[in-house]
């Protein structure tokens, strides 16, 4: 009856290679998670699956390599992960990008592809940074919205000394549109960007120009 099972001692894999392929797997996951630190987390606040990598990326091959040692461990396998329901949504592209290219790197630890998958992580950094400073030049041109809220009342004391205020500021400022609704006057400016606006100081800059006047500011 027992006679079909194979021993866990006469297993094809070898721990030596076990350990091989965890390690680079180990190390290919670090370098994901380190690319998705710089290039990803820095300017956005995604759903968080960053935090699997470090585990994700050598459980993963640990999963292939056993996957390779029998087909029908293999099948209950594929058919067990099936069943696997996420409740935390990846509605970012960039986050699902960054677990394929994790998947890809474990998978290739597993197959032993070393030098295909190092190729592939200098590959991906290497977009990545193409991408960080073509991103980092067209941000340069790219317009900023400025939107002020002020009472009625008030305005035309404040629009004579908010057009200067405004211009020694802010870089190719102009007013695009203004509305007037429920006793307010809404002032809609586009600037070009910068990196170096204080918007802190120049909030309280704008109120202390304005005195007793509410002044409401939103920046995008």
């Amino acid at each position: 009856m027992f006679e079909g099972l194979t021993p866990i001692s006469s297993s094809p894999l070898m721990l030596g290679d076990a350990f091989i392929h965890l390690g680079f797997s180990l190390l290919a996951s670090i370098a994901v998670y380190l690319l998705y630190q710089f290039f990803y987390a820095v300017r956005h606040i995604g759903a968080g699956v960053h935090r699997t990598f470090l585990i994700g990326g050598p459980a993963i091959t640990m999963l292939f390599l056993t996957i390779q040692t029998s087909i029908p461990l293999s099948l209950g396998l594929l058919g067990a992960l099936s069943f696997v329901r996420f409740r935390t949504p990846v509605k970012d592209p960039a986050e699902i990008g960054f677990l394929l290219l994790l998947i890809a790197t474990s998978i290739g630890a597993a197959t032993g592809y070393y030098l295909v998958t190092a190729m592939l992580l200098v590959l991906a950094t290497a977009v990545l940074g193409a991408q960080w400073l073509i991103h980092n030049r067209v941000s340069l041109f790219e317009r900023g919205h400025l939107i002020i809220s002020v009472d009625q009342q008030s305005f035309d004391a404040l629009e004579k000394r908010l057009t200067p205020f405004l211009t020694q500021r802010l870089r190719d400022v102009s007013l695009e549109t203004m509305s007037s609704m429920d006793g307010r006057v809404g002032l809609h400016y586009q600037y070009r960007r910068q990196s170096d606006i204080n918007w802190p100081a120049f909030t309280s800059e704008l109120n202390r120009l304005a005195g007793p006047t509410e002044v409401e500011v939103f920046v995008g």
